[in-house]
């Protein structure tokens, strides 16, 4: 991407974020880490890399 067509929201730390529970598939978009779902599974930013 050329650098005039940056888009600074997309980086920014205050930005949502998707979120996947790693026990029922549920998303949620949140500025800040969800905790735990609601069936008592974890969260885990889609963004982030697993490995």
């Amino acid at each position: 991407m050329p650098h005039n067509q940056d888009v600074e929201a997309a980086n920014s730390p205050d930005a949502e974020s998707t979120y996947e529970c790693l026990q029922c598939g549920r998303l949620v978009s949140s500025e800040t880490h969800p905790g735990t779902c609601e069936c008592g599974g974890e969260f885990q930013n889609r963004e982030k890399s697993l490995e």
